[in-house]
């Protein structure tokens, strides 16, 4: 804080630095004895006081080694977003659900063939498709703005075979992954090995 101090005087040009270090260190008192921070004095500008508060933070390093320190603040770009805190918001928490529906059914749509893969029968597979192409349908129907609903719908038929085929396909390598059985030995050697 002397340090800070004595540039302080010397930059506004003060004539005593004496007078400026024993400023700081009447502060210091001040600091000690009211648990950290002066009250703020009758008469004091607050902007002085802004600016007091901000070199002592400087002064006690508070301010060093900060996360972004000499790069840029990520999320500026060229244009000005009115939502940009709630989609930082979204993607800092990982929120799921919320959004226009036609950009939750894009999302939704990529995903959809591993959702599939977890279902364990064909009738369940029938019945999310149908769910699926029911929501972008009424999705389509709804004037309430924003993107266009641009997802397709999944054919139902053609679905269920692909996931068969993909079905077909796991167990296959299911199969070829696991070592094979060792063979089991004879009745009689079984027997000749318990003799001895």
């Amino acid at each position: 804080m002397r340090k800070a101090a004595q540039y302080r005087a010397a930059r506004e040009g003060a004539g005593d630095a004496a007078d400026a270090l024993a400023e700081v260190d009447r502060q210091n008192d001040d600091d000690v004895a009211n648990g950290g921070m002066a009250p703020l004095r009758q008469g004091e500008d607050e902007t002085k006081r802004a600016r007091l508060i901000v070199d002592r933070a400087v002064a006690r390093g508070d301010f060093d080694n900060l996360s972004l320190a000499g790069k840029p603040i990520p999320g500026l770009g060229d244009s000005h977003d009115p939502d940009w805190w709630v989609k930082g918001l979204i993607q800092r928490e990982n929120i799921t659900g919320l959004g226009p529906r036609a950009i939750l059914l894009r999302s939704e749509d990529a995903e959809l063939d591993d959702r599939l893969d977890r279902q364990y029968t064909e009738k369940q597979v029938r019945e999310v498709l149908d769910d699926f192409n029911y929501r972008v349908i009424d999705a389509r129907r709804q004037l309430q703005g924003g993107p266009p609903v641009i997802t397709k719908l999944r054919d139902v038929d053609a679905e269920v075979e692909r996931w068969r085929e993909r079905r077909a396909a796991s167990r296959l390598a299911a199969d070829a992954a696991e070592p094979p059985a060792a063979p089991k030995p004879s009745f009689w050697r079984r027997i000749w090995r318990g003799r001895s």
